[in-house]
């Protein structure tokens, strides 16, 4: 295998994958790398669900190995709101919709401050499901957390979607303060990407 295409059009996930992916020596492509374009809609009801069909879609469309990951923010006071709905938590109808003034990620982190405002229960947790698939072989799925609460408001201009407004158990400052490296250390995706690799290291050689 020389070559993989992660499943994204975000930069942001993009470079973290890339970073934590930089030991196996494979050529790590990107949804914008391709010529033909397909749009996978993420329409299941749960994390695993989603990233499987990404996984398996662009995987036969592409012929080629995919990782694709289904990733989130759930608060406990908001019943695991906004889960599966993260990237897109501003336009659903739960809590009611968020205007853009500046991006969909300042839309989603005032909509969240707005629904938690006076609650004293903030905790949370980002969750995300990595799922590799190799449309002529087989598949595997691996999942990570990390557990942390919603701050009062957003500090830090590292990371990307809540990353500002979380965090991390045991830091006294938010996901978006720290850098790179410390990030993919405890993130919810780096611990599922590297339970990834260690058992592609076993299956790709």
């Amino acid at each position: 295998m020389k070559r993989i295409l992660i499943a994204t059009t975000n930069k942001g996930k993009l470079r973290e994958f890339r970073d934590l992916l930089s030991g196996l020596n494979i050529e790590v492509l990107s949804l914008e790398d391709m010529e033909n374009k397909i749009e996978v809609e993420e329409d299941k009801e749960t994390f695993l669900e989603n990233a499987i069909k990404k996984a398996k879609e662009y995987a036969k469309f592409y012929n080629m190995p995919v990782i694709a990951e289904d990733a989130g923010l759930e608060v406990q006071e908001l019943n695991g709101y906004p889960g599966v709905y993260s990237a897109r938590f501003y336009e659903i109808d739960f809590g009611g919709k968020e205007d853009i003034t500046e991006n969909k990620d300042k839309a989603n982190i005032k909509k969240l401050l707005r629904l938690l405002q006076g609650k004293e229960n903030r905790d949370a947790r980002y969750v995300s499901v990595v799922v590799f698939y190799n449309p002529e072989d087989f598949g595997i799925w691996t999942e990570g957390f990390c557990y942390g609460k919603i701050a009062e408001k957003p500090i830090g201009e590292g990371g990307f979607g809540y990353d500002p407004i979380f965090i991390p158990q045991g830091y006294d400052k938010t996901m978006a303060q720290l850098s790179p490296e410390e990030k993919n250390k405890i993130s919810h995706r780096g611990i599922a990407v590297r339970k990834l690799i260690n058992i592609l290291e076993k299956v790709i050689h």
